[in-house]
C-alpha cells in the first residue's frame, strides 16, 4: 500500500485473484500484530493498521527464521542447496556467497 497504512478490506483490495477470504486476511493480520510487526489504530470500530517495523528489518528477521528453520544457520547448507535446487551459475553463486557475507557481519 502506499500510505502504509489501511483497513482490512484495503489490504485485501490489493491482492491478485483468488483472493482470500475477508476474515484469513484479518486473521494474519492480527498474528504479525501479535508478534510486533504492525499496529493499529482504532477509530469507532474501525482498525487502520500499520507497520512498526521497516521492511529491511522484517527481511532480516524471516531470513533468519528460514537460516534457522531450514539450514541450522549454516551459510554452507544454504548455498549447496540453491546450487543443487536452483540449478545456480557461477556468477550467482558468487553474488550469492557475498551478500551472504554482507548478512553475517550485520549480526
Amino acid at each position: 500500500m502506499g500510505n502504509k497504512r489501511g483497513l482490512v478490506k484495503e489490504v485485501i483490495d490489493k491482492m491478485t485473484p483468488p483472493k482470500p477470504a475477508y476474515n484469513t486476511v484479518s486473521t494474519v493480520i492480527r498474528v504479525l500484530e501479535g508478534k510486533g510487526f504492525i499496529d493499529h489504530k482504532a477509530i469507532g470500530n474501525t482498525h487502520i493498521y500499520f507497520p512498526i517495523i521497516t521492511e529491511a528489518e522484517y527481511k532480516h528477521f524471516a531470513f533468519d527464521k528460514v537460516m534457522n528453520n531450514y539450514f541450522e544457520n549454516s551459510y554452507q547448507s544454504l548455498v549447496s542447496f540453491l546450487v543443487k535446487e536452483k540449478n545456480m551459475d557461477m556468477d550467482e553463486l558468487d553474488e550469492l556467497i557475498q551478500l551472504a557475507e554482507k548478512l553475517k557481519n550485520k549480526k
